[in-house]
């Protein structure tokens, strides 16, 4: 396979050395996304299940996959023959079913979300802990090359200590694309907005609370929710927030999809294409203004969210196989702490805002 990791500047967690990959489920995200990122990367591909065998026999074929296989059962024990990290994307309600039929001290990926509960949340993270499982979640978006970017920024003192995070998504996304979400009780946080939660984490760390609203739309009744607002509470000083409308039916001249950091000294702004127009998506773009005077200048940043991330989120637990003392950003552990942020988001949903009091 060949290897054009030489093309980005912001490279994602990588191994010395890659080790083979068995792949459960073969829907768009694998196709698209995973196994355009591995061949990117090198990373050998070796076997590749899914309940609908033709689409498993398709991947295998477009990507040069030895074996796609009928039965789960075969692909666990070509994991367990070839040493493979099983790579598990399916419906995140299946995750955990499918975990218990793993070798113990196995290497595993998780397609995100970590379950559609917290409770679902926990019964993956005790597997993988009575199993002994090196386990990550698939939270990619913080190994885009632009998050990489502008973690190096911020390492670097350019803007100082971070005082404001600004997440603004205003679109019309394509949902038809992912028929499974129709009907879920919970729908756009855990299939979304927990991209820009779980992203935020990796900056600032944990929320010590939130608040959130989280809401259907009149055009879109088939789906449970499609905007949310979210406030993560990290104190007096760092302002967190979130305004997500995925319903933004007009011209496309004011959408938008921008992160906003902003420091003591300066601001980066980045705006990620994949969302506008996805999954063809627009530019990228990451700009970084600061004290010096010398105005907005553009961050040249080669690579984007799809594919380039899923190739950290695979490398890092590749990594964690060489060093076991290496800290993997995408760990089952720290997915959890996202899973929780999520959790209390619904529950602040579900709450209600306080009521106003308009007795004179």
């Amino acid at each position: 396979m060949a290897n054009r990791i030489e093309e980005l500047n912001y490279v994602p967690e990588m191994p010395e050395k890659a080790r083979n990959i068995v792949i459960v489920g073969a829907g768009g995200i694998v196709s698209g996304s995973h196994l355009p990122a591995y061949k990117m990367a090198g990373y050998p591909v070796v076997g590749i299940y899914d309940l609908d065998h033709e689409k498993a026999e398709k991947a295998a074929k477009e990507f040069g996959i030895p074996n796609a296989v009928p039965e789960l059962e075969q692909l666990i024990e070509l994991g367990v023959r070839e040493d493979a990290v099983f790579d598990i994307a399916v419906p995140a309600s299946k995750t955990a079913s499918i975990l218990r039929l793993l070798p113990d001290n196995a290497a595993v990926l998780m397609q995100k979300p970590m379950g559609e509960s917290i409770e679902q949340a926990k019964e993956i993270l005790d597997i993988c802990h009575a199993k002994n499982l090196t386990a990550g979640v698939n939270f990619q978006l913080r190994q885009a090359p632009y998050m990489i970017a502008a973690r190096k920024l911020i390492q670097d003192g350019v803007i100082g200590d971070i005082v404001d995070i600004d997440w603004r998504v205003v679109e019309l996304h394509p949902w038809h694309l992912w028929s499974f979400l129709f009907g879920l009780e919970r729908m756009e946080i855990n299939y979304h907005s927990i991209h820009y939660i779980d992203c935020i984490r990796s900056f600032v760390g944990n929320p010590k609370g939130v608040y959130c609203k989280t809401m259907q739309h009149p055009k879109m009744q088939a789906l449970s929710q499609t905007r949310t607002a979210i406030i993560m509470d990290y104190g007096d000083t760092l302002r967190v927030n979130l305004h997500i409308n995925h319903n933004h039916d007009y011209a496309p001249d004011y959408q938008e999809s921008t992160m906003k950091i902003e420091g003591i000294k300066g601001t980066i702004r980045i705006q990620l294409g994949l969302i506008l127009d996805y999954p063809t998506g627009r530019p990228d773009k990451v700009e970084y203004i600061t004290e010096d005077g010398k105005g907005w200048r553009e961050l040249e940043v080669k690579g984007s969210w799809f594919n380039e991330a899923f190739i950290g989120t695979m490398g890092g637990l590749m990594k964690k196989l060489e060093d076991p003392s290496y800290h993997y950003m995408n760990s089952v552990e720290d997915a959890y702490h996202t899973m929780c942020v999520v959790e209390a988001c619904y529950k602040s949903s579900e709450a209600g805002g306080l009521n106003v009091d308009y007795a004179q």
